[in-house]
């Protein structure tokens, strides 16, 4: 049976992929096996957003305070980022999807940030789908990024008028639209520190589906409550 495609979709989904561990712990298994079969999640989702074709999707993978995780855990995280980035290329160019990195890229090993690098140049000039994945993303530091480079800017004349447009200038990808739409698996009713200054009109959706359990499916259903909101971006409506 062909599944059933909401009429109304979003612009710009974002997603906090959370839930590995304890779909792990459920499956007796160690945590690590669980950020693996997350993975399956990520690629899953991702396609499907590109066959709604949904230009920017939004992916909460890894946070400054994650660094703070077992060792072994952190460890394991970033041999699992370098094998997504190396075996998830081909289906990128397949799909026309451009990588993007929002967080402090700088916090990587060397080899790592070469593979970010890498993947952004060549997957640069793809249109289908911008597929943004947050690592060791800061919401509070992205907004402390921004205010220190507009004070820059202000000291050396370039900023007349400090406004919400020369703000979202030093965001790191002020490109790209706010999400219309964030998602959040496995039930925690928080934002994690994740997009605070773009989510302040977004719709929000909590699922309590962990995130190695969440696919097209469980995504499909999201769009649909998604095409049910009226969003108002605090004006009033006749009723």
């Amino acid at each position: 049976m062909k599944e059933k495609v909401p009429d109304r979709l979003p612009t710009h989904v974002a997603i906090i992929m959370d839930g590995n561990g304890r779909w792990a712990k459920q499956q007796r298994l160690r945590r690590v096996e669980g950020h693996k079969v997350g993975i399956d999640s990520v690629r899953d989702i991702t396609e499907a957003t590109c066959e709604l074709g949904i230009p920017y999707l939004t992916l909460y993978a890894f946070s400054k305070e994650n660094w703070s995780r077992p060792r072994e855990e952190v460890k394991a995280l970033m041999f699992l980022l370098g094998l997504y980035l190396e075996e998830e290329l081909p289906m990128m160019m397949d799909r026309g999807i451009r990588f993007n990195i929002i967080g402090e890229r700088g916090d990587f090993s060397k080899s790592l940030q070469a593979q970010f690098d890498a993947v952004m140049k060549k997957t640069e000039r793809n249109r289908n789908l911008v597929l943004s994945i947050a690592l060791s993303y800061s919401g509070r530091r992205e907004i402390i990024r921004s205010v220190r480079h507009l004070c820059e800017d202000v000291k050396k004349g370039l900023v007349k008028r400090i406004d919400e447009k020369a703000f979202r200038r030093h965001l790191y990808s002020p490109e790209i639209p706010d999400p219309d739409f964030l998602i959040r698996t496995s039930g925690e009713m928080r934002l994690s520190n994740f997009l605070l200054w773009q989510v302040a009109y977004t719709e929000i959706y909590v699922t309590d589906i962990l995130w190695p359990d969440f696919r097209k499916q469980a995504f499909l259903d999201a769009l649909a409550e998604f095409a049910k909101r009226d969003r108002r971006f605090g004006n009033v409506k006749d009723f």
